[in-house]
């Protein structure tokens, strides 16, 4: 079970950390963006509406597996799957510094808002969220499930 979570923390940090820096280097939720001249596939300076659809039925087509025009669960999975593991993989070649094959703590990357969450709950700047703090940011936050760092709380 403890090797089940360290896993589920290694690909949710994957997510949080690459996500940004994935963005920047042209990738999206849905795997590597193309180029727009990957997109203007007939190269006339211009994606049209049918380009945008060729597109989403290549990446549609390359998650049915079976060719079938439907996505089945299994489908599903297996294609979030093999974008995890190359998730996993580009952050495992991203931050291994001494090139061990393995992520130390100190080799994980920090998320970009590491402390400011902290921060704005400790409207007092005492060092300490006290409970009248802690509800105040729930509240702003408007009822919806947020994460902490390395815990979740969620709205009732």
């Amino acid at each position: 079970m403890k090797h089940v979570n360290f896993i589920a923390v290694i690909v949710a940090a994957a997510g949080v950390a690459a996500g940004g820096a994935a963005l920047a280097k042209g990738y999206g939720h849905h795997g590597p963006k193309m180029s727009f001249e990957e997109i203007d596939t007939d190269g006339n300076g211009e994606v049209t509406k049918a380009e945008i659809q060729a597109m989403k039925e290549a990446r549609f087509s390359k998650a049915d597996a079976d060719g079938d025009g439907k996505l089945t669960l299994d489908e599903m999975q297996a294609h979030a799957q093999a974008r995890a593991n190359e998730r996993a993989a580009r952050m495992l070649e991203r931050f291994d510094k001494d090139g061990d094959g393995a992520l130390s703590k100190d080799e994980m990357p920090q998320p970009r808002r590491a402390g400011r969450m902290f921060d704005r709950m400790d409207a007092d700047g005492s060092g300490g969220i006290s409970k009248e703090e802690f509800e105040e940011a729930r509240a702003r936050h408007g009822g919806k499930r947020w994460h902490g760092h390395g815990d979740e709380t969620e709205q009732n």
